[in-house]
């Protein structure tokens, strides 16, 4: 992650956040630990709990305490999960840095007075994002909070690519072949499409469901077929949610899949594949290799569930890869500190990244990766800048 690390050494000489702490709601996972590393040498004190129940690496955060960071987590903590968010809340952060809004909404509800002395918040994810601007058009916002999702530098890799390349979990969960399946991927956002991408080169034919026209035919013209997920069901040998939506899999959709049928969820939330459909459709449920659970149907079928429906690339695979966290977590520690020198001047709205820290995260990640590019002259800036010039 040499963006990041360079990013650290400044860090390490100024100290932009000396004095603060930093509350995060993320997967505990070694890339994770960089950024986190990051904030700490610039100055904070940091306090993390984990994003989901089943995507904590527990050495990683066994050794994060060994270095002095404050954590609330480990894998399988369901019923205490909101229980360690409380935990974050409980040591007064400064900054909260969140994935899923799930720490932000919590902050919201039960710490609301600590609110005010707050200097910001960050979110990473579509449905996190897509929470916090419910919350700013309900006018129950209280805090100024930055889109990291949105940033290019973020969307575009860390979704695309890095989800896209979740596909593979299924493969490592069940050492199972693409080419020729039929795979249905529903969502044809970021994610959507990087995961059709992936699933179409390893040789699978591919449908996509939308609720999105624009989307949908863009799927079409990207050469996949597009249908309803009633129609798409029954034609599945494989299903990839990845909408930011819930009740996407449901008993109609089970009832009709085809015989040892994989079901993966790479949505941020465990509420796309509607797993209790599933439980209470099922006459025999057993887990047959790690992360894979079985499901029998009264009819014989079996379905095949990974992950329990949650984030199958973060469970299976560790999460992303960390060539592509390097830009998601560089855009947060450089988030933090712009928050930091704007404190005071931000309304309570979310806004989108600033140019300059999406800008500069992809110049450093170039300069690192030896990749030279052309700049504008003065000629062309004034022409791009002007109306004057024309045919």
């Amino acid at each position: 992650m040499p963006t990041l690390l360079k990013i650290r050494e400044r860090f390490a000489r100024v100290r932009p956040l000396d004095g603060l702490k930093v509350g995060a709601c993320l997967h505990v996972t070694r890339e994770t630990a960089v950024l986190a590393r990051t904030l700490r040498a610039g100055g904070a004190e940091v306090f993390l709990a984990g994003s989901n129940p089943l995507s904590t690496q527990d050495d990683v955060a066994a050794a994060l305490v060994e270095e002095g960071c404050s954590v609330y987590a480990w894998r399988g903590n369901d019923a205490a999960y909101y229980d360690c968010l409380r935990m974050v809340l409980r040591a007064n952060p400064d900054i909260l840095i969140d994935d899923g809004a799930d720490l932000i909404v919590t902050a919201h509800r039960e710490a609301a007075a600590s609110l005010a002395k707050m200097v910001g918040g960050q979110e990473e994810t579509t449905t996190g994002v897509n929470r916090l601007r419910a919350m700013e058009a309900n006018g129950v916002l209280k805090l100024p909070l930055i889109a990291v999702n949105d940033a290019r530098t973020k969307m575009m890799f860390d979704n695309y690519y890095g989800t896209g390349q979740g596909v593979v979990s299924v493969i490592a969960a069940l050492n199972i072949l693409f080419a020729g399946k039929t795979v249905v991927v529903a969502g044809y956002g970021n994610c959507g499409r990087g995961m059709a991408l992936r699933a179409k080169g390893l040789g699978a034919n591919v449908i996509v469901t939308e609720v999105d026209p624009i989307r949908a035919l863009q799927a079409v013209m990207d050469g996949y077929r597009v249908m309803p997920m009633d129609e798409a069901a029954p034609l599945a040998d494989m299903v990839f949610t990845a909408t930011g939506c819930t009740h996407v899999v449901t008993r109609r959709h089970l009832e009709v899949l085809r015989d040892r049928a994989i079901l993966a969820n790479l949505g941020h939330f465990n509420v796309e594949i509607y797993v209790k459909d599933l439980e209470n459709l099922a006459v025999r449920k057993r887990t047959v290799r790690e992360n894979v659970g079985e499901y029998t149907l009264p009819n014989g079928r079996i379905i095949y569930l990974i992950s329990e429906g949650r984030l199958a690339n973060l469970v299976v695979l560790g999460g992303h890869p960390s060539e592509i966290m390097d830009l998601s977590f560089s855009v947060q520690a450089l988030t933090s500190e712009y928050l930091v020198k704007n404190r005071g001047r931000l309304e309570n709205k979310v806004y989108d990244i600033a140019p300059e820290v999406d800008n500069g995260v992809a110049s450093v990640k170039l300069e690192t990766m030896g990749v030279k590019i052309d700049s504008l002259s003065e000629m062309q800036r004034k022409y791009l800048e002007g109306f004057e010039l024309g045919t």
